[in-house]
């Protein structure tokens, strides 16, 4: 039996879908099911039960995902040792993050750790902040980027940087013509939020409680793409981070409006198993990340930490 089959079984076993065990191998979905039955008739047993593409596993198959998850780890760990003794890097790193720091954090570092390290295989992946937890804590991804990030058991805290949060809204509301708007201005508004279980939502509930200000959330979203989208017609307006927002300020389709008497900041984490020995590979993708200049403002730490509190 290959490592790989084996490891593509775990994922199947994991992700409960033939769809994300290819994606995650970068395979076919044929491919994935070729590589299951090649295991049952070799252990001439049934391994999955497949119904209405939900996929669980038999008492065999559990038996087999059990011994199964720690060779594959142990195998990886081997790959990964004798790699850090050589000069190159190589490998593969499993990252997971929310759609606003992967597609306005990620890409400059990313691009360059690429053209640095050829050898180096990046799965990114994009999901909500609890599941990056989850998986950080199951050994399933190596590395998750998460918004206010918190201390939970298993798992290891590195600060990353911060993101100024602004307020925006369609260039025909009334906020448009303003360069800044005291936070209390806002007590009424018609508000697009994120989901109320997002920590962003959260920290921003928490701020208009310390403030007295109740808005009417007319759209609750759970990704900052639909938030702007929703904005640009006027709907209502936001809080979101400044970086999420550059090319709709540049195409003029969103209005920025900066904060006076506060600056509200956005902390940002690196997540990892606790106990979990990066590889060569994981930690030069942590060195890039770290190299790029944090958007902050000279304002002291002190206020920002009031403003997110």
């Amino acid at each position: 039996m290959h490592i790989e089959t084996l490891k593509v079984f775990c994922d199947l076993a994991e992700t409960g879908s033939f769809s994300l065990a290819s994606s995650k191998n970068f395979i076919t979905q044929s491919a994935v099911s070729q590589q299951i039955r090649g295991l049952e008739e070799r252990y001439g047993r049934e391994l999955v039960e497949r119904s209405k593409g939900n996929v669980r596993l038999t008492q065999a198959g559990q038996v087999l995902y059990e011994a199964g998850k720690e060779i594959v780890q142990k195998y990886r760990e081997i790959e990964d040792g004798i790699q850090t003794l050589s000069r190159s890097v190589a490998g593969t790193v499993r990252v997971a993050t929310v759609y606003s720091v992967g597609l306005y954090e990620l890409s400059s570092p990313l691009k360059r750790y690429l053209q640095t390290f050829p050898d180096v295989n990046i799965h990114l992946e994009y999901t909500r902040v609890n599941k990056i937890y989850e998986d950080v804590s199951h050994g399933d991804i190596d590395l998750g980027i998460v918004a206010y990030p918190s201390k939970r058991p298993q798992i290891r805290l590195t600060p990353f940087r911060e993101d100024r949060l602004v307020l925006i809204c369609a260039p025909q509301h009334r906020f448009a013509s303003l360069r800044r708007i005291n936070i209390k201005k806002l007590d009424g508004e018609q508000f697009i939020g994120f989901e109320r279980d997002i920590p962003t939502r959260r920290a921003l509930d928490r701020l208009f409680r310390r403030h007295g200000i109740k808005v009417q959330y007319m759209m609750e979203m759970d990704n900052v793409e639909t938030i702007k989208r929703a904005v640009e017609i006027d709907v209502g307006i936001a809080i979101v981070p400044e970086p999420t927002v550059s090319l709709e300020v540049k195409n003029e389709t969103l209005k920025v409006v900066q904060f006076s008497g506060e600056v509200l900041m956005r902390p940002l984490g690196l997540i990892s198993k606790r106990g979990r020995r990066f590889t060569q590979a994981t930690q030069k993708f942590i060195d890039f990340l770290k190299d790029k200049p944090a958007q902050q403002s000279s304002e002291s730490s002190d206020q920002v930490l009031q403003a997110i509190a």
